[in-house]
């Protein structure tokens, strides 16, 4: 089962990333000033894990077991999940799903701010 220390790791070990502490004591991570994952807002003392999602796996995970809508963030139209249960398998998907927030935010950025934080090589001229 993952926990904040496993999740923090994992999201640190992206290019260029940042953590702050801050929305209620939870481990937020950025990209280029962005952020791509939350880990905190879990009830009852476990582990809730937050990330950007395309909109069909949005569609998709809003209606499987353990996963849900982020609070605060899907309620302003943002397709972002929660995943509230960390058992077993979903240990796997949540590693899936935290790169691909990462790489949907990344790739947000403009081409010059990618560059400089070396997520995207110069073009060749």
């Amino acid at each position: 089962m993952m926990n904040y220390e496993d999740f923090n790791a994992f999201c640190g070990a992206f290019p260029a990333t940042s953590h702050v502490v801050q929305w209620g004591n939870s481990d937020v991570w950025k990209v280029g000033g962005k952020v791509f994952a939350v880990g905190g807002w879990g009830s009852e003392g476990k582990p809730a894990f937050t990330f950007k999602v395309s909109a069909l796996d949005f569609d998709f995970l809003s209606h499987c077991a353990g996963y849900r809508p982020a609070p605060y963030f899907a309620n302003r139209g943002m397709k972002w999940i929660q995943q509230t249960d960390t058992a077993g398998h979903l240990d796997d998907d949540l590693r899936y799903y935290l790169a691909e927030s990462y790489k949907i935010v990344a790739s947000g950025l403009s081409k010059k701010q990618q560059i400089e934080l070396g997520i995207l090589a110069p073009a060749n001229r």
